[in-house]
């Protein structure tokens, strides 16, 4: 009869244990299930040590933002357009060497430089509109300069549009074949850079000479925004917001619009009692401002309704009427200027980079903080053109339109024609 081929007696069908070594055994799957969680937990502690210390390296490189910003506001408007002057630059580098190819620009010397004579192009053009006024202002003590400002604001325009012709002119000779198609993506992407980056950053100027609380509410309200989606998504972030941005959930979405709202009515209040934050700027000058703040700065008293209890220590309110229009900053700060950031969430996505550039440590590049801010620079300049400046003529506007329109022989004729009628009403 056949042994039976289980008996493990060393038959050549019978791993023997004398013969065959040591048995393998599989893994129970107990132990299996062990050590996954070991991996798993060893994973989670290095993430979420990774978590932390971002979180703390972003914190204080956030810290010291803030801490020159203040210092940069208390200076005044004029450090405050240098300082917007600065991150423009920053941007417009960090953007230009994005779609770089080193070993193309090798082979067009000088071809770099032609990014930044269209960069400093615009800025001329961009800024010679916004402050003509102050500039006419500042330089009317001088006659020898009034006569040039006066002459460069006049002519501002065909100097611009020469400068850009010359740029275009350059462009056209470089061009090089095996090139092309290089050289037209890059002509391309320096005038995209031009429109969606510094044409939208550059309304913050206008908004700084119109007052700096129409500059530094609206910034608020941004940096305030991020930062309170930020750590309510960090605490309670459980359901994504949109795929663009994985990281970002509808947790810390509501919470900042909550925060964000919250905190446009409450600083309006705290920032309409300076009038170094209200008041216009009519020149270039450092000085201490004065002015009347206006029906727009004036507390109105509220009567608060009956059913209120009574131990509430108030019967009545005071409210400043910019700080109705401030919810409205507030409210599209929480709820349109992010998608600013979205669109450049997009972009790095479709380009496959993760930030801009590493100027900020634990922020990325300028570009990556201030995404969402050009959105609302623009949003603010055209609310406060709408709904908030009293259309009116006054001097300065005059003044501007006889020196873009009239020759320095007219404006003598017109300064005596104004003498000899207030002579006579005198």
């Amino acid at each position: 009869m056949q042994r039976d081929s289980g008996a493990g007696d060393g038959t050549p069908g019978t791993p023997s244990p004398t013969h065959g070594g040591r048995l393998r055994h599989r893994k129970r799957s107990s132990e299996v299930l062990s050590d996954v969680n070991k991996t798993n937990g060893a994973n989670l502690l290095l993430n979420d040590q990774n978590k932390y210390k971002s979180m703390l390296v972003r914190t204080y490189s956030s810290l010291w933002m803030i801490a020159g910003f203040v210092f940069l506001i208390y200076m005044g408007h004029l450090y405050i357009w240098a300082m917007v002057v600065v991150i423009q630059i920053f941007m417009a580098k960090e953007l230009f060497n994005l779609l770089r190819k080193a070993n193309e620009d090798r082979q067009l010397p000088g071809f770099r430089m032609l990014n930044w004579h269209f960069f400093f192009t615009a800025m001329l053009f961009t800024y010679g509109r916004f402050l003509s006024r102050q500039l006419v202002n500042t330089m009317t003590s001088d006659k020898l300069l009034y006569k040039l400002v006066s002459g460069l604001i006049k002519y501002q325009m065909f100097i611009c549009y020469f400068l850009y012709i010359a740029g275009f002119v350059w462009f056209i000779v470089t061009l090089k074949k095996k090139a092309y198609k290089y050289q037209f993506s890059q002509y391309a992407w320096t005038h995209m850079i031009l429109l969606m980056v510094f044409a939208q950053s550059s309304f913050t100027v206008a908004n700084i000479f119109d007052g700096i609380f129409w500059f530094l509410l609206p910034a608020s309200l941004i940096a305030i925004n991020d930062v309170a989606a930020y750590f309510f998504g960090f605490f309670f972030g459980k359901t994504p917001l949109i795929k663009l941005s994985p990281k970002k959930t509808w947790e810390g979405f509501i919470g900042a619009s909550v925060t964000t709202m919250l905190s446009a009515f409450v600083l309006a209040n705290f920032m309409g009692h300076f009038q170094w934050l209200t008041c216009p700027r009519k020149d270039l000058s450092t000085g201490w401002l004065h002015c009347d703040p206006g029906p727009m700065f004036t507390p109105e008293s509220y009567n608060l309704p009956g059913w209120m209890p009574q131990w509430f220590p108030w019967r009545e309110i005071a409210i400043m009427p910019v700080q109705w229009h401030a919810l409205a900053l507030g409210l599209f700060a929480s709820i349109i200027a992010p998608f600013g950031g979205f669109f450049a969430s997009g972009f790095k996505r479709a380009f496959k980079f993760k930030d801009f550039g590493d100027s900020i440590p634990g922020h990325g590049g300028f570009t990556d903080r201030m995404d969402c801010q050009m959105v609302m620079a623009v949003f603010a300049y055209i609310y406060y053109q709408s709904f908030v400046m009293v259309q009116d003529l006054s001097v300065e506007t005059i003044l501007e339109q006889i020196l873009r329109n009239l020759t320095v022989e007219e404006q003598h004729d017109l300064y005596g024609q104004l003498g000899r009628l207030l002579a006579r009403a005198n």
